[in-house]
């Protein structure tokens, strides 16, 4: 593709385009994927009300969450990562089989330090497919001396026409972490998970895949994990909804949030060593449902 990385990165704004309107656009403040469009159809969820004034996060898509998830006494709720302008490593390039990939970049600098005085660099590869959208993240402690540690999560908003028809599989009989009870624990009983009313819950130790059902158009929506031991399933409701001046009092219904990350155990970086997790959304057509996705390395 002709646009160089400078070029684009100045816009704030970079878009993958895969043709046959499948686009997945970024914004480069908290590497944020503000929308993921398959056959002209949003999958994610934004806000009316988000906010773009490259200070506060961006309400919806998917923000990247690190080194922080929750309340953070020496920083900003879910940390630094989804306030912070990262860095456009690779413009958007075709791949010999159509797909489109960008990488993006984070490094410790001198805001970063001063919240968190720890060398970092995170690399953040999108790869968009025909109905897929693919991340992989790589995490790299360049210290000699100083190890850290981290939570990270992607805070996926999903599209739905009614959060309450939605169905989510592989929770049953995983522990979760209740933050609408005083974060009791309890283990989930039921087969499928469904939300109807204010949920904010940390299913741990939850196997690599999930699938959602009725988001956009009906159909399933495959979310596929590497590295990521726990699932977060969020909804504000009414009352949650109307103390967040960024989001609409009338929105939850079409919102669900389904988020990969690693919350519960935070992951201890050694100086010199790297860390990689990864996740591949996958809108399932029926009649296609058993085939596996390929993880592209």
């Amino acid at each position: 593709m002709a646009t160089t990385a400078a070029a684009m990165a100045a816009t704030s704004v970079v878009v993958l385009d895969r043709g046959n309107n499948t686009t997945c656009t970024i914004n480069l403040h908290g590497a944020t994927v503000v929308s993921w469009r398959v056959n002209n159809q949003e999958q994610l969820f934004v806000s009316k009300l988000a906010s773009f004034d490259g200070k506060k996060a961006i309400r919806g898509g998917i923000p990247f969450v690190f080194p922080q998830f929750g309340a953070w006494s020496f920083g900003p709720q879910h940390g630094f990562a989804r306030i912070t302008r990262w860095h456009l490593e690779r413009a958007p390039d075709r791949l010999h089989n159509g797909d489109v990939e960008a990488i993006f970049s984070l490094m410790d600098n001198e805001f970063t330090r001063s919240i968190w005085n720890y060398q970092f660099r995170i690399t953040y590869r999108l790869i968009l497919r025909e109905k897929e959208l693919h991340f992989h993240i790589g995490v790299y402690n360049p210290s000699k001396e100083l190890s850290f540690s981290f939570n990270m999560l992607l805070h996926t908003y999903l599209k739905v026409p009614d959060v309450r028809r939605c169905q989510i599989t592989g929770l049953h009989g995983c522990h979760f972490i209740d933050k609408t009870r005083e974060n009791a624990l309890y283990q989930e009983g039921r087969e499928v998970v469904t939300v109807n009313e204010w949920t904010d819950r940390i299913y741990q130790h939850t196997p690599q895949e999930h699938v959602i059902t009725n988001v956009v158009s009906g159909r399933k929506m495959r979310l596929h994990k590497y590295n990521f031991p726990d699932t977060v399933i969020w909804n504000p409701w009414i009352d949650r909804s109307r103390e967040m001046s960024d989001f609409g009092d009338d929105e939850f219904p079409n919102m669900l949030c389904v988020e990969a990350g690693n919350v519960t155990s935070p992951v201890i970086l050694l100086p010199g060593t790297a860390f990689e997790a990864s996740q591949i959304l996958q809108i399932i057509i029926e009649g296609n449902v058993s085939r596996k996705t390929k993880r592209n390395r």
